[in-house]
């Protein structure tokens, strides 16, 4: 058996000889690694200074400068908003809106969707503005330049306070240009149009009671009339809302803190808009028929001093201020002072009845020319000596005639000037009469003293003194309501936000004459438009006996300050057996026809007085006027 075979050991040869360093070719540079430790040391100095600047930073804003950055950050974060009030409605005595707010939008645009880079084409604007100008009622040529005054502007105003209606035909045009721009691949011009939301104050009855009412203005204050005089009532009280804001839109998990706004009071009048549109129909009529230069009507309830209707000629329309006459926006029936004429006789009479030194039915020989002062007065036409009651000197309205009867009223011309004016003031001339109107005239009245020259015999028949028409309808709402004067009102009462009716106070009383006299005095004025010889037949109603007074002065020229034309007018009130409705108008500076106040204002006295009756369903008189005697034979007494 043979033994197995040892592997065989391999026999040891030559080394194999080290590998060669490639030699370097020709030209050619040997790369060598450069040390770190250098560069590392600058990168870690560079990082330690970057960090020392963060960390002072750091303390600047957390330590030192702490609470600036943060009230800076509540500024920005959280956005305060107003949340406008909604003004007061004003209404007649029985609820209708005389004036009210409702909802309006300002329209806005974005110049820059319209530049040819934006709107890819020229005229872009001009387009947007042709569009927009029959919509808006405005020329296209003026929105084009507010589109292009401002190209890289995101918003201009185009207009303010428009209607929901107008937002409606914006928002159909807008529609019409999008699917146009859709079909042809182009751009709607309309695309940056908007709204923001706002109210607008409204008066729904146009230019009735304007005056009286006024405006409000751009701001969304009350402009003139009751608007500025009630602005405390009407306007409210605005609100807040506060919200957090990020990037410029609200932040919906945010906080909201909000104040609601308060809404202003209702106000109540006491017009009624009937006779206010009877009043004011009438007086334009015949403002336009005499080529006048305004006039006015006031009708107040001869019972509580309410002001029924104050309407004045011409107006304007506060919807539309843009195109309203400035010399038209205005109260006049309380701004205007002016020189009343034979109505204030009434007052020299109740004068002269209230001191017992005369009655009804005394004589008075009224010659044709009187000599007092300076000169020699007379009355409106030519005449022989007229033997005249009381009662005739107040019917065919002779200025000597009242000259005579106001010298009894004292032993001497100043004693008897001293005994008028303080009647004058009582009935409420030269005094506010209490409705605290914007501009109002408390109307011009001297003291006895500076009666000088021709004014002791002037006054008593209605010139020397001035009153505005309030006045003027005052006096014989006097008289009517049994001699106590009833201060004027305008306001029954408001409504606050909780629908609660608030009255107004009642107002104050003063009486100025007694019963009797008030009774004297009514009768009188009964012959002035019920007797043939009367200066106001044409101012007589069927079925009521009416109580009135003509009035036709010298008027001073506003912008001379010397007299020229004249002011005509007509006061009175009915029935005259139970007083219930005062009517007074006046026409300034009459220039086409006739320029007596009897004449002209007589037959709108008839016109407003006949529909305030039947408006408020007065009944007709239960008795016949006394038919006072106006004139006597003139033969002494105790001759055949």
């Amino acid at each position: 058996m043979t033994a197995p075979r040892q592997p065989r050991r391999p026999v040891p040869g030559p080394a194999r000889p080290a590998a060669r360093r490639a030699r370097p070719r020709p030209g050619s540079q040997a790369l060598r690694l450069g040390n770190p430790r250098p560069r590392l040391r600058m990168i870690g100095v560079g990082l330690t200074l970057v960090l020392l600047v963060f960390t002072v930073r750091l303390l600047q804003v957390q330590a030192v400068d702490a609470g600036a950055y943060a009230a800076q950050a509540n500024v920005n974060r959280y956005i305060p908003v107003t949340l406008a009030a909604e003004r007061g409605a004003i209404t007649d005595r029985t609820g209708v809106d005389l004036a009210t707010t409702v909802d309006a939008y300002d329209i806005t645009a974005a110049p820059d969707l319209l530049t040819p880079e934006r709107a890819k084409a020229e005229g872009a604007a001009r387009l947007a503005a042709e569009l927009l100008a029959p919509v808006l009622d405005e020329q296209a040529d003026v929105l084009e330049q507010r589109l292009t005054a401002n190209p890289k502007s995101k918003y201009v105003v185009l207009a303010r306070r428009q209607t929901p209606q107008v937002w409606k035909k914006i928002t159909e045009l807008k529609k019409q240009q999008q699917e146009k721009a859709n079909r042809t691949k182009g751009v709607n011009v309309l695309a940056g149009v908007n709204r923001e939301s706002h109210s607008k104050r409204v008066y729904p009855n146009g230019d009735l009671a304007a005056g009286l009412l006024g405006f409000v203005s751009g701001d969304g204050q009350g402009g003139g009339g009751l608007e500025a005089q009630l602005e405390e009532t009407l306007a409210g009280k605005n609100g807040k809302r506060v919200y957090a804001q990020s990037g410029g839109r609200q932040v919906p998990t945010g906080d909201v803190k909000e104040q609601a706004a308060v809404p202003g009071s209702d106000v109540e009048l006491t017009l009624d808009r009937d006779i206010q549109w009877a009043a004011q129909n009438a007086i334009s009529r015949q403002v336009t028929d005499s080529a006048a230069d305004r006039g006015y009507v006031v009708v107040q309830d001869t019972r509580t001093g309410e002001i029924l209707a104050m309407a004045n000629a011409p107006g304007y329309n506060p919807n539309d201020l843009a195109h309203a006459d400035r010399a038209a926006m205005g109260n006049f029936a309380l701004q205007d002072a002016y020189e009343p004429g034979s109505v204030s006789k009434v007052m020299t009479m109740a004068a002269v009845l209230e001191e017992g030194v005369a009655n009804p039915a005394t004589h008075v020989e009224v010659p044709n020319r009187l000599p007092r002062a300076d000169r020699a007065f007379a009355d409106d036409i030519d005449h022989p000596t007229w033997h005249l009651t009381l009662n005739g000197v107040l019917a065919k309205s002779s200025n000597i005639g009242t000259i005579l009867a106001s010298e009894q009223l004292g032993k001497t011309r100043e004693e008897a000037n001293k005994v008028l004016y303080t009647y004058l003031r009582r009935f409420g001339v030269g005094r506010p009469t209490g409705l605290g109107f914007p501009g109002e005239t408390p109307g011009i009245l001297a003291k006895p003293g500076e009666w000088t020259a021709s004014r002791p015999y002037t006054i008593p028949f209605g010139q020397g003194l001035s009153l505005n028409a309030v006045q003027a309808a005052s006096v014989f709402s006097t008289i009517a309501g049994g001699g106590e004067r009833v201060q004027p009102t305008l306001v029954r009462g408001t409504k606050g936000p909780d629908h609660r009716f608030t009255a107004a106070p009642p107002p104050p009383r003063t009486r100025v004459v007694s019963e009797k006299t008030a009774r004297q005095l009514s009768e009188m004025l009964e012959s002035v438009v019920d007797d043939q010889e009367g200066t106001g037949t044409k101012a007589k109603i069927p079925g009521y006996r009416v109580a009135g007074k003509t009035g036709t002065s010298n008027r001073v020229d506003p912008q001379t300050g010397r007299y020229h034309g004249y002011t005509a007018s007509f006061a009175g009130f009915a029935p005259a057996d139970q007083p219930r409705i005062t009517v007074y108008c006046a026409i300034q500076n009459p220039t086409r026809g006739s320029y007596f106040g009897g004449q002209i204002c007589g037959p709108v006295f008839k016109q407003v007085m006949e529909f305030a009756l039947k408006t408020l369903q007065v009944p007709p008189s239960g008795s016949q006027p006394p038919r006072l005697p106006v004139s006597y034979d003139g033969r002494p007494a105790g001759s055949p």
